[in-house]
C-alpha cells in the first residue's frame, strides 16, 4: 500500500484514502423524512401515538431495534412484518424521488474517478439499497453491507468491520481502518464507524451527535479527494 506520509517541504502529494465507506440514509440520501412518516403512519394505523421526537430517536439504529420501539407504541405486528412495511414505504419514496444530500453524488464520482474503493454500510435492507444502485453509475461501490446481513447493527462496529472485510476481498488489498474514511450522520452510525477504527466523519442531518472522537463537517459539498487525503495526513503526522 502507498505510504500516507507527507513531506510538506518537498511538496509531495499526500496519498489518497485507502477506501471510503458510506452510510446511506441521511448521509448520501435524505430518506429520513420517508422513515419518519412511515413510522408515524404505522403507529397511528394501530391506534397509537407517535411523536417526531420518538422518530428522531430511532435514526441510524438497526431496524429490528426500531421495530421493537414501534411495538411498544402499539403496533401489533411481528418485527419482520414491521421492517417489511416500513421498507416498502421508503422504497416507494425513493422511486418517486431520490433526495440526494448536497455534494454526495459529486464526491462519489470523484472517489470513483480517483480509483478509491467504496462501500455502502447501511442499516436499511437490500430492497432499499437495490433502488439506490439503479440510480448511480455501475462500479461506484465495490461492496455493500445491509442491516439484515450483520448480527449486530449500528452502533456496534460490526457493520463497518464487515464493510472493510468485503472491500479487502474485492480489491485484494490489506486495508488499514485508520487510513479509510467513514461518512455518517447519526449517533449510532458515527459511533459504529469510530469504534471500527475508521477516520469517522460526521455530517449532521436530522440529528446532531455533537462533538466526539470524529471529524465534523457541515456538508459533503465542501469535500473533495484532496481534502480527505489531507485529513489522513494530519492524523498520521
Amino acid at each position: 500500500m502507498p505510504s500516507t506520509s507527507f513531506d510538506f517541504a518537498a511538496g509531495t502529494k499526500p496519498a489518497t484514502p485507502q477506501a471510503v465507506l458510506w452510510d446511506m440514509d441521511g448521509t448520501l440520501i435524505d430518506t429520513e423524512p420517508y422513515w419518519l412518516a412511515a413510522e408515524a403512519e404505522l403507529v397511528v394505523s394501530h391506534g397509537g401515538t407517535w411523536s417526531h421526537e420518538q422518530g428522531l430517536a430511532l435514526v441510524g439504529n438497526a431496524l429490528p431495534d426500531g421495530a421493537r420501539a414501534l411495538q411498544l407504541a402499539g403496533v401489533q405486528l411481528e418485527i419482520r412484518e414491521i421492517i417489511d412495511w416500513l421498507s416498502a414505504r421508503v422504497v416507494a419514496g425513493i422511486r418517486r424521488e431520490i433526495p440526494w444530500r448536497p455534494g454526495a453524488r459529486e464526491l462519489l464520482a470523484a472517489c470513483k474517478q480517483a480509483g478509491i474503493p467504496q462501500a455502502l454500510v447501511t442499516m436499511s435492507e437490500r430492497s432499499i439499497v437495490d433502488e439506490l444502485m439503479l440510480a448511480i453509475p455501475e462500479g461506484t461501490f465495490q461492496a455493500s453491507v445491509t442491516g439484515e446481513e450483520v448480527a449486530q447493527g449500528k452502533p456496534h462496529p460490526e457493520p463497518y468491520l464487515r464493510g472493510l472485510q468485503l472491500l479487502g476481498e474485492a480489491t485484494g488489498q490489506q486495508l488499514s481502518a485508520s487510513q479509510c474514511i467513514g461518512f455518517e450522520d447519526s449517533v449510532p452510525g458515527i459511533a459504529s464507524a469510530s469504534e471500527a477504527g475508521l477516520h469517522a466523519v460526521l455530517v449532521p442531518n436530522a440529528t446532531d451527535p455533537g462533538e466526539g472522537k470524529w471529524r465534523r463537517i457541515d456538508s459533503l459539498a465542501l469535500v473533495d479527494v484532496a481534502a480527505m487525503s489531507r485529513w489522513l495526513v494530519q492524523v498520521s503526522a
